[in-house]
């Protein structure tokens, strides 16, 4: 069951609170509190969690429990949510492309480039940072309301939450796999038909930086269908059912049809033979893996009503579309 929230904010700009509820699912059975309020309230750090169970701000059908204490399954959560606003980021001028916007979320087209968060190397500059600018209030929402993310050269479609109950909303929705995200994507190679892939993904075992399909991962499911052929590679429609980090990057990989231009998974440049100089050039310059989020679908927060959102591809990979269209018509003389 995914948590809903109960916002019981003031006019206090410096603090927002909420009371959120949610239910222990029965397969989270004989895990830990502190490990399954984890999972249901993934917006949250587990060290935050835990403080909050120890500060008494956690209740389990009404009573208080410790971090280690397990659970049995069907038990009522009741999280009582107190943040200070985050000042740890700066606000920054930086355009946004603002698909939608309303008092509980933005729905943003992201262009390649633009790194979502700020980590080690990139402090500014980022989404987070054009978020804060966009709208102060979002300091008081963890993470700004980003509730999923895009790798950096990764263009498209992302919803942020503007309160803690939408926040709280969606992210159940991403939890139970109700969330729809569809993207475009030019692989190397030729594929005959669509299909699955489920394959659990986790840090790969010698290059900690990468990501690798590995026994010891995440559930991961990524579905995919041809969208149009071409001689030594296919344009596919894939639709994630979950979302680990660099999941389609990793999988089409896996299936030895990695994406054009992937610096981290796509292995040597390949050019199909007798291809011509545009054809050539256009694959060794294209600046990014060819990934985009072109639809996105979600229950709203607040009213309940499905609404879903799409955008067309951006210039550089229309180009790239239309360059290799040019070369299967000139092989089809």
């Amino acid at each position: 069951m995914a948590p809903s929230g109960i916002n019981e904010s003031d006019e206090n700009e410096a603090e927002e609170e909420a009371i959120l509820h949610t239910e222990v699912a029965p397969e989270q059975a004989g895990q830990r509190l502190d490990q399954v309020l984890a999972e249901l309230f993934a917006e949250y750090s587990r060290s935050r969690l835990t403080q909050w169970v120890k500060q008494g701000q956690v209740a389990v059908d009404g009573k208080q429990r410790k971090p280690r204490d397990k659970v049995m399954g069907g038990e009522q959560i009741t999280l009582r949510v107190v943040l200070e606003r985050d000042e740890r980021f700066e606000p920054e001028p930086i355009d946004l492309d603002i698909v939608y916007e309303d008092e509980a979320i933005l729905v943003i087209n992201k262009p390649a480039g633009l790194v979502v968060h700020p980590a080690a190397g990139n402090w500014q500059g980022t989404l987070l940072n054009a978020l804060l600018h966009h709208d102060a209030n979002l300091a008081a929402v963890p993470r700004a309301g980003i509730v999923h993310r895009l790798d950096k050269e990764t263009s498209g479609l992302l919803v942020v939450a503007r309160t803690l109950e939408a926040q709280t909303s969606l992210v159940g929705q991403l939890q139970e796999r109700s969330l729809t995200r569809e993207y475009d994507a030019v692989i190397n190679g030729v594929l005959t038909g669509g299909g699955k892939v489920d394959a659990p993904i986790g840090r790969h075992p010698v290059d900690r930086k990468r990501m690798a399909v590995t026994q010891s991962g995440k559930e991961a499911v990524t579905h995919y269908r041809v969208a149009e052929r071409f001689r030594a590679h296919t344009h596919i429609k894939v639709k994630l059912e979950t979302g680990r980090t660099h999941q389609i990057r990793v999988h089409m990989a896996s299936l030895k049809h990695p994406l054009v231009g992937d610096p981290v998974y796509g292995g040597r440049l390949r050019i199909p033979p007798a291809s011509g100089e545009r054809l050539q050039q256009t694959l060794r310059r294209f600046p990014r893996q060819a990934l985009h989020a072109t639809r996105l679908g979600l229950e709203h927060p607040l009213s309940g009503e499905y609404m879903e959102w799409q955008t067309a591809l951006p210039e550089d990979m229309v180009q790239l579309l239309e360059v290799l269209r040019e070369d299967l018509a000139e092989h089809k003389k």
